[in-house]
C-alpha cells in the first residue's frame, strides 16, 4: 500500500508498506520524487512490485524477470517478444548469476567481449545490451543499485558501410521470375516494393483492407512458439503493426489491375490475400516466394525481401518526394527515423540540388 504526499510544488514523498520486520512491526520505504503527481504514482507502483529491501538477494536474471513483469502490460507485442528473447539470451551467460550488488562495469565489458568472441552478430550484441541497460536502469529507480553499470560499459559500434540498394532492373527481374512461381507470389512481392510493407504486414493483409485503390495496413502476423512438453508449437497471431498505427496507402493502377482478378477468384473462399484457407498465412510463406524468385532471377543471394522496403524508400526520396510522405508510407511515426536510415538517398538529391543552384547563378 502506498501513500503519496506533496511536500512542496513539484516535490512528492512516496511511502510504501513492504512487510513486517522480525518483531512484526510494519516496514516502510520512502522516496522523494521530483515532477508531477503521475511521476510519484509511477514510482509508488514500481516500489510496490518488488520492494527495495529485497535487492541484496537479486541476481541479474532475477532483475530481468521482475523488469519484464512490470513492463509487459504496457509493451507492444513486438516489444514483449524482443525483450523476452533477448533476456533469455542474456540468461545463457554467466553474467545472469551475478548478484546485482556486486555487478561492476567490468563484468558488463567482459560479457560483451564474450558475446563477440562467441560469434554473436553485432546487431544482437547491441540489442542485448539495450535490454540489459533498460533493466538495470529500472533497478536504479527501484533503489536496488546506485548506478547503471551497463550505461557506463564500453561499447564501440563498429564502423560499417551503408547497405546497398537493389537496382530497378533487379526488382523487375524478381517480379518476372515470381510470375512463374505462383499466382500470388508476384503480387505479394510487388506490394512489398510499392508499399514498403514488411513481410509480417503482407501476411496480415485481408481483402477488406483494399477499398478502391486505397490499401490499409493496420496489423501484422506474429509467430508465437509455445512449448508443450517436448514439443514446440507455432501459433500465428494477428497483432498490431510494429509502429502500432494504421496507414492508408494509394496503389498504382498496374498493381490494382493485378489484384482485381485474384480478388474475384479467391475472396469468397479465403479472407486473407495470400492464404488458401480461413487462417492467415505464415510470414515465411512470403519469404519462401522471395527466395525462390530471387534464385530464379539470378540476383545476389544477399538481397532480402526487406530490401524491397529499402528500395521503395530510397527511390521515393531520390525522386524528390517529401520526407514526411515517405515516412508515413513506411509507417515511421517519427520522420527522423526515415532520415537516419535513408540518409544516403537524401545525399543523391544533394547532387541535383548543387547542380540546380549552380544553374541558377550561371549568367
Amino acid at each position: 500500500m502506498a501513500t503519496i504526499r506533496q511536500r512542496k510544488r513539484g516535490v512528492w514523498e512516496v511511502r510504501v508498506f513492504v512487510g513486517r520486520d522480525g518483531e512484526g512491526k510494519p516496514v516502510q520505504v520512502s522516496r522523494t520524487v521530483r515532477g508531477g503527481k503521475k511521476d510519484a504514482e509511477r514510482v509508488a507502483a514500481e516500489l510496490a512490485v518488488v520492494p527495495p529491501h529485497q535487492a541484496g538477494r537479486q541476481t541479474v536474471a532475477d532483475l530481468l524477470d521482475a523488469w519484464r513483469e512490470l513492463k509487459n502490460g504496457g509493451w507492444a507485442p513486438y516489444t514483449r517478444r524482443d525483450h523476452a528473447s533477448r533476456s533469455e539470451r542474456i540468461k545463457e551467460d554467466r553474467i545472469a548469476k551475478v548478484m546485482l550488488s556486486r555487478l561492476q562495469v567490468a563484468d558488463v565489458d567482459r560479457w560483451i567481449t564474450r558475446l563477440r568472441t562467441g560469434g554473436t552478430g553485432e546487431g544482437s550484441v547491441r540489442n542485448q545490451l539495450q535490454t540489459l541497460r533498460s533493466a538495470l536502469q529500472q533497478a536504479v529507480r527501484w533503489g536496488w543499485i546506485p548506478q547503471n553499470p551497463a550505461a557506463l560499459a564500453t561499447y564501440d559500434r563498429p564502423k560499417r558501410s551503408p547497405r546497398g540498394v537493389m537496382s530497378q532492373d533487379e526488382v523487375r527481374r524478381v517480379l518476372e521470375a515470381a510470375s512463374e512461381l505462383s499466382q500470388m507470389a508476384p503480387i505479394a512481392i510487388r506490394l512489398a516494393a510499392v508499399t514498403g510493407a514488411r513481410r509480417s504486414e503482407l501476411a496480415a493483409l485481408r481483402w477488406q483492407d483494399l477499398v478502391g485503390d486505397e490499401l490499409t495496413i493496420d496489423s501484422s502476423i506474429t509467430v508465437v512458439r509455445e512449448r508443450d512438453g517436448n514439443e514446440v508449437r507455432s501459433i500465428l497471431r494477428d497483432d498490431p503493426t510494429k509502429g502500432g498505427d494504421a496507414r492508408h496507402l494509394t496503389l498504382d493502377p498496374d498493381t490494382i489491375a493485378l489484384l482485381e482478378p485474384l480478388r474475384a477468384e479467391r475472396e469468397r473462399f479465403a479472407p486473407w490475400m495470400f492464404s488458401d484457407t480461413e487462417s492467415p498465412p505464415a510470414p515465411d510463406r512470403i519469404g519462401y516466394w522471395w527466395r525462390q524468385s530471387r534464385a530464379a532471377a539470378g540476383i545476389a543471394p544477399s538481397w532480402r525481401l526487406h530490401d524491397l522496403r529499402h528500395w521503395s524508400a530510397t527511390w521515393a526520396l531520390g525522386a524528390g518526394y517529401e520526407l514526411a510522405t515517405v515516412a508515413g508510407r513506411l509507417g515511421h511515426s517519427d520522420a527522423s527515423t526515415t532520415l537516419r536510415v535513408y540518409a544516403h538517398a537524401q545525399s543523391h538529391r544533394d547532387v541535383d540540388l548543387a547542380q540546380s543552384l549552380g544553374d541558377a547563378l550561371r549568367s
